[in-house]
């Protein structure tokens, strides 16, 4: 009588096969912190000139939640080893609050720089925990559909939480936008205490520092990670200049950009979807098929830049396949390395961030040497090339 009393409502919905309600709320939460990543870009010259600096000062901003991101991912899922998590995830949001509300009380550039450093890092720490929640709680057979709906969080965050951010600083102010992540963020930390248990359980092992650690010293699990960050890199180095060039080189009207860009979004929550569903069954086919998909549409943008209505279709396309391998590549780690959910899962989120940070550098490359804007599409072809290579020698790992 009493396991029925004390019987968890994810531990039904484990059974039952589906997919409990705490993953759609860690999404909810990404996208809430995530969008202070991308909300940025489209502010940056109010910032500048409420900060009195230079444009490019002002853009260390965005290198400095970046690189928050990127260090702090390792470091925290050690200290979190031992948190409940549901008390990490909390405490997380909480300091991603708190160094966000920092940031928009600062009044210089020097100790804004520091504020988004540290929101950065809790904002490592929340990916951290998160994505090792949602394998916990998830059914074994659904842990790659868990995960692409945790990560479809960050996409929403990229193609509506950024622009909404942009919208509601232009009526209010750079910071006003910043104070709606804040209240975003205040509503899913509430929402994260009320859907996780106190204690959570699942099919994962147990977290324990020396195992984790073990874990990590498996070739296999640092070809994933490479293959996370290329394989980022290569979509989103071309997206980067998926604006200018769809308008200095395509010809697009201006009032249609913000539109195309969206369409990216639609085709990244179509490639989510149809890969939260694939790579639990077929994980290196699906990771083949998006990094193949990549490599075509990327080098198709390359060829047919200077048609708008070509290109258009293939900034779709490319949305598809760069979000149709991401359930494949994180659900990859947690197979390698079953025996660290923590720490695996929060280098791949490294990972990931490397791959961010990386992608305007690669893709931009090919523009400083003097080939023009639609070499940026061969980059990301290039870089695509390289993520296959890599999947097939992850593959040829695992069987050895």
């Amino acid at each position: 009588m009493s396991r029925v009393l004390e019987e968890n409502p994810m531990e039904k919905n484990e059974r039952a096969g589906a997919i409990p309600s705490a993953v759609y709320v860690l999404a909810l939460s990404l996208f809430a912190m995530g969008s202070a990543e991308f909300l940025m870009g489209g502010i940056l010259p109010m910032i500048a000139a409420d900060l009195h600096v230079a444009l490019p000062t002002a853009g260390t901003l965005i290198s400095a939640f970046a690189v928050g991101a990127l260090v702090g991912g390792p470091p925290f899922a050690i200290l979190a080893l031992r948190w409940p998590k549901r008390g990490a995830l909390f405490a997380s949001q909480v300091a991603f609050i708190a160094a966000t509300a920092c940031s928009l009380l600062a009044q210089g550039y020097g100790a804004m720089l520091v504020a988004r450093f540290a929101m950065g890092l809790a904002y490592a720490c929340f990916w951290a925990v998160a994505a090792a929640t949602a394998v916990q709680v998830s059914p074994q057979d659904r842990r790659a559909k868990a995960l692409s709906i945790v990560v479809s969080g960050l996409t929403a965050a990229m193609v509506l939480g950024g622009p909404a951010g942009t919208f509601i600083s232009d009526l209010t102010g750079w910071r006003g936008g910043f104070w709606a992540v804040v209240a975003a963020t205040v509503f899913s930390a509430i929402g994260c205490l009320v859907a996780l248990p106190k204690h959570v359980s699942g099919n994962a092992a147990l977290p324990d520092l020396k195992t984790e650690l073990r874990a990590m010293k498996r070739p296999v699990l640092w070809v994933a990670y490479a293959t996370t960050a290329v394989t980022t890199a290569a979509y989103m180095g071309t997206f980067g200049y998926l604006g200018a060039l769809l308008l200095d080189v395509s010809g697009l009207p201006a009032d249609w950009l913000p539109a195309v860009l969206t369409l990216f979004g639609v085709g990244a929550f179509a490639g989510l979807t149809i890969g939260g569903r694939t790579a639990d069954s077929r994980p290196f086919a699906t990771l083949v098929a998006g990094i193949v998909g990549v490599v075509f549409s990327s080098a198709a943008i390359a060829l047919l830049a200077s048609h708008w209505r070509a290109t258009v279709a293939l900034v779709f396309l490319l949305g598809v396949a760069g979000f149709l391998l991401n359930p494949a590549v994180w659900g990859r780690v947690y197979a390698v390395a079953p025996d660290a959910p923590m720490l695996a899962g929060a280098t791949n989120s490294s990972a990931f961030q490397a791959g961010l940070t990386l992608a305007p550098l690669l893709a931009g490359l090919p523009i400083n040497l003097g080939h023009g804007l639609p070499a940026v599409g061969w980059a990301g072809a290039a870089m695509g090339v390289v993520a296959l290579g890599l999947a097939i020698l992850g593959a040829r790992l695992s069987r050895a």
